[in-house]
């Protein structure tokens, strides 16, 4: 067995910087390489793996899902998507459902769905009254060209410009930054409920609230990214739930799927009514019958399993565990986040942190060069957090 991949099969996935273990199989919280090693798993393959790996009845819902009907396209209803498109309402209290194969995708057609309300608004179709798009510094939406456009890094945008159009950035958490950007053309402000990549940044509630406010007021949507902080993860269904601030438009993936590739963006009904009509978006795979019986079977488990009771009550002694560590390391200065959705941010790279709690048995993520970002399965137990912080301690103590 094969417990490390070789040079000439890196050159052929050549467009990531991958860590070398070939990971095998999961069960539970913890993933097993080529060579049976167990690792505990304080990533989820990004926030995806919400109830971790091979939860009670997910994989024997997919399995006959496979034996019925794989794919159709959307000149036709499947079951699954209508199901669960009801359960996604439900659970967010938008109106319309638009299922897409990733988050990225679902931020492309939330940037195409707030153009077109541009475009309508006032019930006058045909007279651009603005196509501008307000996002944020240190923000990630996707890769595709769009979500690029909207990603506030130059980092990842430079190698591919000119890029879409009319987008203006602000800082996260400062109204006045967005303030000042909005012009009589703005049509829409995007951002991360809790900033991801950009290094776990929570949206603070003024925050929202005046910004919600200046949306109502000049006729703006607001569009919130829940890709990664969505489902669950930071102990309410979607992040913007904390706030009471419900959006315009609302995209989600990762773990709505529970591992199966699947997004989507949500919206209420008067942003629909003014926006995206028959024909105006569209994808082959979207509402894929295997992929939305994951979303199906995934909300059904959160209800039955009350998976946000366990967060809210797991969340907090995650918390007070890596709080104590930033006691004990000086080069750690802070902890944020909500749910188990955290960050510890450190003066010191934390590349190679990361790379020793792998080779100790602990799988963890960077969010940028100097934050180490947790996002377990939901399902942890406060035995797993203490598993996780005497590995963690041991590598930190090489920092020293």
């Amino acid at each position: 067995m094969q417990k490390y991949i070789t040079q000439a099969e890196q050159d052929l996935l050549h467009t990531y910087n991958r860590y070398r273990i070939v990971f095998d199989r999961g069960e539970g919280v913890y993933l097993y390489d080529k060579e049976g090693k167990r690792y505990l798993d304080f990533f989820s393959g990004i926030a995806v793996n919400a109830l971790g790996y091979h939860y009670k009845d997910f994989d024997a819902v997919l399995k006959a899902q496979v034996d019925k009907l794989l794919h159709i396209s959307n000149y036709f209803y499947n079951e699954p998507a209508v199901l669960a498109a009801a359960k996604l309402k439900k659970a967010s209290g938008m109106d319309r459902v638009f299922f897409t194969n990733s988050g990225a995708e679902a931020i492309e057609g939330a940037l195409k769905a707030a153009r077109k309300y541009a475009r309508t608004k006032g019930g006058q179709e045909g007279g651009l009254a603005g196509g501008e798009i307000i996002a944020m510094n240190h923000s990630f939406h996707g890769r595709t060209m769009g979500a690029l456009s909207v990603t506030g890094n130059p980092h990842y945008r430079e190698a591919f410009e000119p890029l879409v159009g009319d987008i203006r950035f602000a800082d996260m958490n400062d109204f006045e930054s967005v303030l000042g950007q909005v012009t009589e053309k703005t049509c829409a402000i995007l951002f991360e409920t809790v900033q991801g990549e950009g290094g776990i940044y929570p949206a603070r509630k003024e925050f929202m609230e005046q910004v919600k406010a200046l949306c109502e007021e000049r006729d703006i949507l607001l569009i919130l990214d829940e890709i990664q902080c969505g489902m669950g993860r930071t102990g309410k269904m979607f992040a913007w739930q904390h706030y009471g601030i419900k959006p315009d438009i609302m995209a989600c993936a990762k773990a709505i799927g529970g591992g199966v590739p699947v997004g989507a963006f949500l919206m209420t009904e008067k942003t629909a009514e003014k926006s995206l009509g028959a024909g105006d978006h569209g994808t082959t795979y979207g509402g894929n019958p295997l992929a939305c019986c994951a979303v199906s079977k995934m909300l059904d488990l959160f209800e039955e399993n009350d998976i946000i009771g366990h967060v809210q009550e797991i969340a907090p002694w995650l918390e007070e565990q890596l709080d104590a560590l930033v006691s004990e390391f000086d080069f750690i200065s802070a902890r944020r986040g909500l749910g188990l959705m955290q960050g510890l941010e450190c003066s010191v790279p934390v590349g190679g942190i990361i790379s020793r709690c792998l080779e100790m048995g602990l799988v963890l993520i960077n969010a940028g060069s100097n934050i180490l970002r947790f996002v377990p399965p939901l399902v942890i137990t406060r035995e797993h957090v203490g598993e996780m912080v005497r590995i963690l301690r041991e590598a930190l103590k090489y920092e020293l």
